[in-house]
């Protein structure tokens, strides 16, 4: 069955939100810039009412952030990725390249104002604090991950517009990761980047984003010493990998779980790395990673497994993963069926009418916020990388 237009469909509604909220909205993070948690005594200032505050919120199928005077905001993740999306549709639709190229500029060029201050290299947090079990961090602090993520739209940016600011921005988050970033060292001098600079923690999703940005930015500027800090950074998550071929989210041990989309940031991180670098010395990796994730996130339904042992909640991160992390590691003809079958049933139980998908769906109920970054922006990335893949497909039938 052909889903193109079922999808194309989908992809104009979400877009038509998108665009109308101007990329604003809440967050499942956010809690913390609550004015009412701002003005209690005492509780903003320790950890367990902060994460407590934030998983109330996140837990929540009934949004209180009005009521608790929660403002919708601007992220800076977010925005690199409806960049990146923008740019992918830029290369496979010859109707709306000026209206593209407007986009891509005016999002652009956002980026580049909400840069974060007073480090080695450009880089970017998030617009909120933020508590979790393994650190605090206050709103705009630079991560790995906001990081990496903002870079990789800048470079996508230049290659659409050849503006060299977008070019020479994302170079120099280079050395945010290098110089700003803490690491977790092992005996053979192979490493971990840390998350942010305020922690010490050992992610392997957020570590290899750093390593797949050096690799890109090594295939721009030819610097060895790039690709040398990215092989380590690559083999120390490699050496950490499962014999089934899993990872754990973290060394920690409350980060010992197995979840879907993380799983694809691994494996889409350690492929591109080979294609930037050409060094093929993690192909077996990747290759029983791909078969791990592949035959254990997703059932014959096209419901995506949040956990490797339990599929709820059924988060919309995952599915717009699923197709990230299949196009850009070349199989997306191979699993195109796979890729049709958990497209279609995310959009048939989880878009809106609206046109926005909803956050979670759990056994017994739905989570209908609309988160912008965490939902919007990841089915908007995802859904244009498999509109634009399917569009290249069809130019290249006879």
């Amino acid at each position: 069955m052909n889903y193109s237009e079922d999808f194309r469909t989908a992809f104009n509604k979400l877009r038509t939100y998108c665009e109308k909220e101007n990329f604003k909205g809440w967050d499942p993070y956010d809690g913390l810039n609550s004015k009412l948690f701002q003005a209690l005594p005492f509780l903003p200032k320790n950890k367990l009412p902060r994460l407590a505050w934030i998983q109330f919120f996140k837990r929540s199928f009934i949004n209180f952030r009005r009521l608790a005077i929660v403002k919708k905001g601007i992220n800076p993740k977010g925005v690199a990725l409806f960049v990146s999306a923008y740019c992918t549709l830029l290369k496979a639709d010859n109707i709306e390249k000026d209206e593209l190229k407007i986009k891509i500029t005016e999002l652009s060029d956002l980026l580049l104002q909400l840069q974060s201050t007073g480090y080695s290299g450009a880089c970017w947090g998030y617009n909120f604090d933020w508590q979790s079990k393994a650190f605090f961090l206050p709103k705009y602090t630079p991560t790995i991950v906001a990081s990496t993520y903002s870079a990789n739209a800048l470079l996508d940016a230049y290659e659409a517009t050849g503006n060299t600011q977008y070019l020479d921005t994302a170079l120099s988050t280079k050395k945010f990761i290098v110089n700003d970033l803490n690491r977790t060292t092992l005996a053979n001098g192979n490493f971990a980047f840390s998350y942010s600079p305020l922690d010490h923690t050992s992610v392997f999703n957020a570590s290899l984003l750093g390593a797949k940005l050096l690799s890109r930015i090594y295939s721009y500027t030819k610097e060895e010493e790039l690709t040398m800090q990215a092989k380590k950074a690559v083999e120390y998550c490699v050496s950490f990998q499962n014999s089934d071929g899993s990872w754990y989210y973290s060394t920690l041990p409350f980060h010992q779980w197995i979840d879907n989309f993380h799983t694809g940031f691994n494996l889409e991180c350690i492929y591109e790395y080979g294609k930037y670098t050409g060094d093929k010395s993690f192909l077996d990796s990747f290759h029983k990673g791909m078969e791990y994730y592949l035959a254990t996130f997703f059932d014959e339904k096209g419901r995506s497994k949040y956990y490797s042992d339990n599929i709820f909640p059924v988060d919309v991160h995952a599915p717009a993963q699923l197709i990230v992390t299949l196009c850009k590691v070349n199989l997306f003809e191979k699993d195109r069926s796979l890729a049709d079958r958990v497209l279609n049933w995310t959009i048939q139980n989880m878009q809106s009418s609206k046109g926005y998908f909803y956050y979670q769906k759990r056994k017994l109920y739905t989570n209908r916020v609309a988160y912008m970054r965490w939902t919007q922006a990841w089915m908007f990335y995802g859904l244009a990388i498999y509109l634009s893949n399917d569009n290249r497909s069809q130019l290249m039938k006879p």
